[in-house]
């Protein structure tokens, strides 16, 4: 005899299973192609970095090293200005603000139409990026402090000056890499590093901006206030003219540069100038002005500036000694511990401490190998760790050189390890899209975006 149902009906769904959030969950088809498309640029712009990066390497240990030093410590410009600067430093503090421009327009059009703009979404990619700094720097300075302790005090600090190397990942290698190795892993997890990426670009410019700053003049700082209000008004006119924009761009780079602050962080300060509009963002038939400035600048700075940089960075010498004395500097030790095991730990943690905080899982197509993967990849440190390497340490020193070896080194290994897991899980997406994408409609558009009415149809 069975028990009768009871009255009241079935017993209703738990509250908070029904309502369980997700993360990483598949974003709209809109969002899928943006990213693939980025993807695809920055595929070509790694591919041109790493070429420049592997040039200046052949070059710096050839019989003919001496020609790339002093094509690096030639300078040119005027001294008037105090812009008698060499080739190296004009590609960090000059062609690098391109980049940095560049990620400042990417970020302000994240935090008003992106993933940042939702208060929910914004916490798993800013809790792993700022988790993803704080370990590798921890790491660095354990390391350093462990192997350094028969060093005096002021070695071993200036050892830990270098604490912020591995603390940034690499956009253009990252993407790149991921675009190789991973061509099948869901849209969510690549917009995932993509984010992660330009939040952490943000904390790198902001600790190169306060922690390695020896000496700021504020009246050059607040003079740069014109030409920055300027840059705004005009493109507040729709005036986007380059020789137009150019003069308050350079004049504020310049002002920038004479403070004492790196120059840098007056490319961040100019794209985060750039007017957004939430509206045109969100149409997907309409080109906002910050997306067209953005697509200007993006090819010049990942075909050009950022290779540049790499070619006068990347070019140190390992043979007579250089690699043995590398291995032994707990400074380099300490960068490829943080880059390797920093990285991963910390991204991988900080998007743990978010799902068990808030009490949201993991989006049923994913796994937690997925997250581990990207958070190996995340290691992948080269264009800014070069940058502070330089500036805590000299550029062209010794210490710097050993450091410039461990991110590279550093970087090949997150690489390397994001490959194998990735590649196993590559596999696995292969065979799903697969079945996902295997019915069309006339549109186009995979049946998988339109199945609970996530499609942008505008």
């Amino acid at each position: 005899m069975t028990d009768a149902p009871s009255p009241a009906g079935p017993e209703p769904t738990s509250g908070a299973a029904a309502t369980k959030s997700r993360l990483l969950g598949r974003g709209s088809w809109r969002e899928a192609r943006y990213v693939a498309d980025l993807l695809r640029t920055e595929t070509v712009g790694g591919a041109v970095l790493l070429a420049a990066a592997v040039t200046a390497l052949l070059w710096a240990n050839s019989p003919w090293r001496e020609g790339y030093a002093t094509l690096r410590d030639t300078v040119v410009g005027p001294s008037a200005l105090h812009l008698d600067l060499s080739l190296g430093t004009w590609a960090a503090d000059g062609l690098l603000a391109i980049f940095f421009l560049v990620a400042g327009v990417e970020l302000k059009r994240e935090f008003v139409a992106g993933d940042l703009a939702d208060r929910r979404k914004a916490a798993l990619p800013i809790a792993a990026a700022v988790c993803g700094v704080a370990l590798p720097a921890i790491l660095y300075a354990v390391t350093a402090t462990l192997m350094g302790r028969g060093d005096s005090p002021s070695e071993l600090a200036g050892i830990l000056h270098g604490w912020a190397i591995p603390t940034a990942t690499d956009i253009a290698f990252a993407l790149a890499v991921l675009a190789v190795i991973a061509t099948h892993l869901p849209s969510a997890l690549r917009s995932f590093l993509l984010t992660l990426a330009v939040v952490d670009d943000l904390i790198a410019i902001t600790i190169i901006a306060f922690f390695y700053t020896e000496s700021v003049n504020l009246l050059w700082l607040l003079a740069a206030a014109v030409p920055l209000a300027a840059w705004r008004l005009l493109l507040k006119r729709k005036l986007t003219n380059p020789f137009l924009l150019g003069i308050p761009a350079l004049l504020a780079w310049g002002l920038v540069h004479a403070s004492g602050i790196h120059a840098t962080v007056a490319g961040v300060l100019l794209g985060l100038l750039v007017p957004v509009n939430r509206e045109v963002e969100d149409d997907p038939d309409r080109r906002s002005l910050a997306e067209r400035l953005e697509h200007k600048l993006r090819p010049f700075s990942a075909g050009f500036a950022v290779p540049v940089f790499a070619f006068f960075a990347a070019g140190v010498t390992v043979v007579g000694g250089g690699l043995g004395a590398a291995l032994t500097d707990a400074a380099a030790i300490g960068v490829v511990v943080g880059l390797v095991a920093g990285k991963a730990i910390g991204v991988l943690g900080g998007t743990w401490a978010v799902a068990r905080f808030t009490r949201a899982e993991l989006d049923e197509d994913l796994a937690w190998t997925d997250v581990f993967g990207l958070s190996l990849l995340a290691g992948v440190g080269f264009t800014v760790s070069l940058l502070v390497g330089e500036l805590a340490f000299g550029n062209g020193s010794e210490r710097d050189d050993h450091v410039k070896l461990a991110v590279l080194c550093g970087s090949l290994m997150a690489a390397l390890l994001a490959s194998v897991v990735l590649r196993l899980r590559n596999r696995h997406y292969r065979l799903v899209e697969a079945r996902e994408t295997a019915d069309f409609d006339h549109d186009g558009v995979p049946d998988v975006y339109q199945a609970d009415g996530r499609l942008d149809r505008a």
